[in-house]
């Protein structure tokens, strides 16, 4: 994902009320920016270190700029805009760079679908025909139901870990996919690791237990893990690489 205009740097001052954060510009100024971010932000919040933001002209918003990536307290880059993750992983699954998500015909966002009223992130689908491009002629694939989330906790030695807070809504979305499986489709659980520096990615039990038991459940109910690791510059933030979930 190529971002334009290209982000500009700071220096991180201090986060509060959730959704704005201090900085100083590179000329020295303070201004206050948007925070898209309702996690706690754990180890992304670092008084004085670099960090970098966008710039918006639309003219009805309140503030103009967007915190996009901060450095962790291990020095590494994290992208906190939340905003970004589904269109890294749609931009991934269009360009063909996810092997286990490759042949669909078609890919729809923010679909209502479920008992609990979600909004599923992505949904993948074979035309009416059957025939995308990797399904087999005069078939139909199941649908595929793709929720992404995004991943900042950095816990230093190359180790990563989602939630940073409790996230009943993820447990929520967890079992959504679990009731989808049931009725025969595919349900994926993607977590896009916005994080530099990391080889390993976990679920932080100790901080929400309850989301933890529900994801072993939804594995072991037949939703798919898949965990990919976003490479992010000051004018381009797109996946590289697979990481595999330690349980």
């Amino acid at each position: 994902m190529d971002i334009t205009p290209k982000l500009l740097s700071g220096t991180f001052i201090k986060r509060y009320k959730r959704f704005f954060t201090d900085i100083y510009t590179a000329d020295g100024h303070v201004i206050t920016l948007h925070c898209p971010n309702t996690g706690s932000m754990k180890n992304c919040q670092v008084e004085g270190s670099p960090c970098w933001y966008s710039l918006s002209n639309n003219p009805k918003r309140k503030l103009a700029g967007t915190l996009e990536v901060v450095t962790t307290s291990f020095g590494n880059l994290a992208g906190v805009n939340t905003g970004r993750p589904n269109h890294l992983v749609r931009e991934a699954i269009e360009n063909g760079l996810i092997p286990e998500l490759r042949g669909y015909a078609s890919l729809r966002t923010e679909v209502r679908y479920g008992e609990e009223k979600s909004r599923i992130d992505l949904l993948l689908e074979d035309g009416e025909d059957g025939k995308g491009d990797g399904s087999e002629s005069g078939t139909q694939r199941a649908q595929c139901y793709v929720e992404v989330k995004n991943v900042t906790l950095d816990c230093g030695d190359g180790h990563a870990q989602f939630p940073d807070s409790v996230t009943t809504r993820g447990s929520k979305h967890l079992r959504e996919l679990m009731a989808m499986v049931a009725e025969g489709h595919r349900a994926v659980l993607f977590f896009c690791v916005q994080l530099n520096g990391v080889t390993e990615v976990s679920v932080a039990g100790h901080i929400d237990p309850v989301y933890a038991e529900t994801l072993t459940a939804a594995i072991a109910a037949g939703v798919e893990v898949i965990v990919w690791q976003a490479d992010m510059t000051h004018g381009c933030i797109s996946l590289q690489r697979p990481l595999q979930l330690a349980l």
